[in-house]
C-alpha cells in the first residue's frame, strides 16, 4: 500500500504591528465610509423631499388659481389637466371638494391630513395612502369664487418615486468625492503608520550592535509607548546579570575553596601509590577521606548559598506564614542523634503558643543547620548547645548558642562574611555556614547579632519581624 504523507502543521502567523495598526485603523476608516455614505443618502434625500414639497405647495396654489379663473363644469381644460397630471418618472393626483356640491373634480379619490385646514391658509403638506401606494399630499381651503359662502378643498398628491431617484442622484455625484477622500486619508493613515514605526528603527540599531552587554537599555530615544516593554526587559537583564553573577560568584569561589582539598586528595593517592608501608597507607587513606568529606561539605554549602540568593524565590511578602514553635523543635530533634555521637549536650527551649512569621519552613531548617552545625565544630565535646525561641509584640526571636571558648570582640563583626573563620581555631570548615544564615535572615526581613552568651560561648540571634493571625 502507497506510504501516506501527512502534511506538516500550518504555523500560524507572527503578530505585526504594522498590520495590528492598520486594521485597527482602516476597519473603522471603511466603516465611516459605509456610514457617511447612508448619512449621504437621507441627506439627499431630505433635500429631495424640502425641493418636491416646494413644487407640490406651488401645484397646489397653480390648481387654486386655475379654478379662480375658470366656471368649474366638473371638469379642468385640457391644458390644466395636463399640468396637474404631467410626471415623466410617475404621476400627480389631484382633488378639488367643495363644502356644499361635494367631489367637483379629481382623478383619484384623496385622503385627508386627519385635522383641520385653516381656509386661505399656506398648503398642508402631509402623507397619505392611495391603495397600498404611499403619497405626500398638500391640500388647501380656499372660497369659491363662483358661489360665494362656498369653500374648496384642493388637494394635489405625487408618488414619492422622483424623490428617491433624485437622492440616489446626488448620493451617487458625492460618492466619488468621497471615496476619493478616503483613499486620500487611507493612503496618509498607511505612511503614517510606516513612519510612525521608524522612530524605533535607532533602538533597534543600539540593540543590533550589542553582542553581551546586558545592560539596562536606557530612555534617551525609546518612545513613550515602548517605554514599559524595554523597562519589562531591563528587568530581565537586572535578573539575568543577577543570574549571572551568582554562577560567576559560585565558580570563583567553588574554584578557590575546593583546589586544596582536591589537590592534598591528589597528593595522598601519590602517596598510596608510591608507599608499600601499610601505616603510610592507612594515614594516606585516612587524609583522602577527610580532605572528600570537607570537599564535598564545601560543595554543598556553597549551593545552599546559591540557593538562597536566587532571585527566583519569593521575597518576604511573599512567603506563607508559618509556625516557628512547630519548625524549630521538628529541626532540633533531627540533629539530637548526631549530638550524641559528638557528645555534645544539645538541649531547646521553647515558649507556649504559636510564634508566627512569614518564612520558608525548609529555609529555616536550612538556618538551624547552619548554626548548630557551626556550635558543634568549635564548641566541641563535653560543651552544651541550647536553641531557644522567644516571642515579643513585635518580633520573634530563634537563638544559638553554646558554652565553647566563644570569639573574640575584634572578631564579631566579621562573622557572617563569607569564607572568614576566625584565626586560630584548628577546626576544618568553609566559613560559609553563617553566610548561608545571613543570606536567609535577609530574604526573611530578618536581623542576625552576633553576642557574647552567658555561659562565655557564642551567641547567634536572629530576630524576625512578627506577624498577627486572625
Amino acid at each position: 500500500m502507497p506510504e501516506r504523507r501527512h502534511a506538516a502543521p500550518r504555523r500560524p502567523a507572527r503578530p505585526s504591528l504594522r498590520r495590528r495598526l492598520l486594521t485597527f485603523l482602516l476597519v473603522p476608516v471603511l466603516g465611516v465610509l459605509l456610514l457617511d455614505a447612508v448619512i449621504a443618502y437621507y441627506a439627499a434625500l431630505a433635500y429631495s423631499n424640502r425641493v418636491h414639497d416646494a413644487d407640490l405647495s406651488d401645484s397646489a396654489l397653480t390648481l387654486s388659481e386655475m379654478i379662480g379663473n375658470d366656471t368649474l363644469r366638473g371638469e379642468l381644460t385640457a391644458q390644466a389637466r395636463f399640468l396637474l397630471e404631467y410626471d415623466p418618472d410617475g404621476r400627480n393626483y389631484y382633488e378639488v371638494i367643495s363644502d356644499r356640491h361635494g367631489r367637483m373634480i379629481g382623478n383619484a379619490e384623496l385622503k385627508g391630513p386627519g385635522r383641520p385646514v385653516a381656509v386661505d391658509a399656506s398648503p398642508l403638506l402631509y402623507d397619505t395612502m392611495l391603495g397600498h401606494r404611499p403619497l405626500r399630499a398638500a391640500v388647501m381651503r380656499v372660497p369659491s369664487h363662483q358661489n360665494p359662502g362656498d369653500t374648496l378643498t384642493i388637494t394635489v398628491a405625487e408618488n414619492l418615486r422622483d424623490r428617491h431617484i433624485r437622492a440616489r442622484e446626488i448620493l451617487f455625484l458625492s460618492l466619488p468625492m468621497q471615496a476619493l477622500l478616503i483613499v486620500a486619508v487611507l493612503s496618509l493613515v498607511w505612511f503614517g503608520v510606516s513612519h510612525g514605526l521608524g522612530v524605533l528603527e535607532p533602538l533597534m540599531s543600539r540593540l543590533r550592535r550589542r553582542e553581551h552587554d546586558l545592560g539596562p537599555i536606557g530612555e534617551e530615544d525609546v518612545p513613550v509607548e515602548i517605554l514599559p516593554l524595554t523597562r519589562t526587559i531591563d528587568d530581565l537583564f537586572a535578573r539575568m546579570r543577577n543570574m549571572l553573577g551568582l554562577q560567576e560568584r559560585f565558580i570563583a569561589d567553588a574554584a578557590h575553596q575546593l583546589r586544596t582539598p582536591l589537590a592534598g586528595i591528589q597528593l595522598h593517592v601519590e602517596r598510596l601509590e608510591a608507599s608499600d608501608d601499610p601505616a603510610s597507607r592507612a594515614d594516606a587513606l585516612a587524609h583522602v577521606h577527610r580532605l572528600a568529606a570537607r570537599a564535598a561539605r564545601t560543595s554543598a554549602q556553597l549551593l545552599a548559598l546559591t540557593r538562597t540568593q536566587s532571585p527566583d524565590l519569593p521575597d518576604h511578602d511573599g512567603m506563607a506564614i508559618i509556625d516557628l514553635a512547630g519548625v524549630v523543635p521538628e529541626a532540633v530533634g533531627m540533629r539530637v542523634h548526631q549530638a550524641l555521637n559528638l557528645g555534645v549536650d544539645l538541649g531547646y527551649e521553647g515558649v507556649d503558643g504559636p510564634v508566627p512569621i512569614r518564612g520558608d519552613a525548609l529555609q529555616i531548617q536550612e538556618v538551624i543547620d547552619n548554626l548548630v552545625d557551626n556550635a558543634f565544630h568549635y564548641a566541641g565535646r563535653g560543651h552544651t548547645v541550647t536553641v531557644s525561641l522567644g516571642r515579643s509584640d513585635d518580633e520573634a526571636l530563634l537563638a544559638v548558642e553554646d558554652d565553647g571558648p566563644g570569639v573574640d570582640d575584634a572578631f564579631l563583626d566579621q562573622l557572617g562574611e563569607r569564607f572568614f573563620r576566625v584565626p586560630g581555631v584548628d577546626e576544618d570548615g568553609t566559613g560559609l555556614g553563617l553566610a548561608i544564615v545571613e543570606s536567609i535572615a535577609e530574604r526573611h526581613a530578618a536581623r542576625v547579632a552576633f553576642r557574647h552568651a552567658a555561659s562565655g560561648g557564642l551567641r547567634v540571634e536572629l530576630h524576625f519581624p512578627a506577624v498577627t493571625t486572625a
